[in-house]
């Protein structure tokens, strides 16, 4: 895709796993291997075959993401894994980690053809990162990548969540 366009961008209340999108991503923790959350979700729905095919992974730093099959999610073609920083943990590098899980995230999507991606609230559970400033972040991140996607979804857990990225989404049109 080489024209430049505004990128669509929903904020949605639900099931990730359920959700119609090329690329779902997945916030991980640094085995890939499964956890709680979205990540358990995500596991659970995809079946035994993602967990392997994480395994071959051999994890991945908080910041980066790496790419796998959705296998028995059928809403979505590939999952993305992405390892959000813990706050209080990075010595202040928070901000420059969360932004780094969104702009690797989309530039793995967009290096494999791939034009819709919905996104769980990366590092807003228990790794604790305040809710507004990754909102802010997050909705930053995608508009850097104006042109390179058609449609991006937040898809949250809990309609105060998603209220939060439709509110930090109409402040940055």
């Amino acid at each position: 895709m080489t024209e430049n366009h505004d990128v669509v961008v929903l904020a949605v209340e639900g099931d990730i796993t359920r959700y119609p999108s090329e690329v779902i991503v997945n916030a991980a923790n640094e085995t890939l291997l499964g956890g709680g959350g979205v990540d358990g979700a995500i596991h659970r729905a995809a079946g035994p075959e993602l967990l392997e095919a994480c395994r071959s992974l051999h994890g991945a730093k908080t910041g980066e993401s790496k790419m796998t099959d959705a296998f028995g999610i059928t809403t979505a073609k590939k999952i993305v894994h992405t390892v959000g920083p813990i706050y209080g943990r990075h010595r202040g590098e928070e901000p420059a980690l969360l932004a780094a899980c969104y702009e690797n995230s989309i530039a793995l999507a967009v290096r494999h053809g791939l034009s819709t991606i919905a996104f769980a609230a990366i590092s807003t559970g228990v790794y604790g990162y305040p809710r507004e400033p990754a909102t802010e972040i997050a909705v930053r991140e995608v508009k850097a990548h104006q042109g390179k996607l058609e449609r991006v979804i937040f898809c949250c857990f809990g309609a105060d969540m998603a209220a939060l990225y439709r509110d930090v989404t109409a402040r940055s049109a």
